[in-house]
């Protein structure tokens, strides 16, 4: 998968965050936004999981822009963990592969649904972006965003059937920039479905949800990419 994937572990704190764990179809599930907000975004992790502090406070600050936010556990208690010398990578990845997200996928929407939502939006994290093009390409959701994408070919990027967004950076050897701009490409031969491609100069793989913090420039790097996100959700969920 590269060494990209893996840069940066975040800390796993699950008592971060405005929101609160509850189960959504059977699978623990951060949540954050107001019960009664008819839009809802779910955002799929990276390999980490649904604990990090970052991908917590990503999810509120979506929720403050009037959107029931859910961060599922797709990893059902057991996100990739670098310290354990018992469980290397591939082994992890070969039990949580990216192409059966879905799975897990369909029934939180469905749940969303049945609970009032009028339409749903996905963002992926790196491993959870071949699960957002998967939704995408079923049309289950409305709109779609990837940031710094893994696992993704053309072929995936020209199924998708919904508007997405596709957020990458100029260093990623899991996306570099040559491939992204084949994404833009091929989504720009399918003027039917609205999408967006930017590659982030000066950004490494991750630094959307795994910055520093006490970085100012990463900070806003990141703070950028939200924005954008955000307001993707905003053109294509709001209308």
């Amino acid at each position: 998968m590269g060494i990209d994937c893996l840069s940066n572990p975040p800390i796993l704190n699950a008592s971060t965050g405005v929101g609160y764990v509850t189960n959504i179809a059977g699978v623990n599930s951060y949540v954050t936004g107001s019960p009664l907000a008819i839009l809802a975004i779910v955002l799929i992790s990276d390999v980490y999981g649904f604990k990090p502090p970052l991908l917590r406070k990503i999810a509120d600050k979506v929720a403050n822009h009037g959107y029931f936010v859910v961060v599922p556990d797709f990893f059902h208690g057991e996100p990739y963990n670098n310290q354990n010398a018992s469980r290397p990578f591939d082994p992890w990845l070969k039990d949580h592969d990216p192409a059966k997200g879905i799975e897990t996928a369909k029934p939180i929407i469905e749940a969303l649904k049945r609970k009032g939502a009028s339409a749903v939006g996905v963002a992926g994290f790196c491993w959870g972006s071949r699960t957002v093009t998967k939704l995408g390409k079923a049309k289950l959701v409305q709109a779609s965003v990837l940031l710094h994408p893994s696992y993704i070919t053309v072929d995936d990027i020209r199924g998708v059937e919904v508007p997405i967004a596709i957020l990458g950076a100029e260093h990623d050897s899991l996306s570099p920039p040559k491939l992204l701009k084949q994404f833009k490409q091929v989504l720009d031969a399918k003027p039917e479905i609205d999408s967006y491609v930017k590659i982030f100069a000066n950004v490494s793989h991750g630094w959307t949800v795994r910055y520093d913090p006490n970085d100012p420039k990463a900070v806003k790097a990141a703070g950028k990419a939200h924005k954008i996100m955000i307001n993707w959700f905003d053109k294509h969920l709001k209308k």
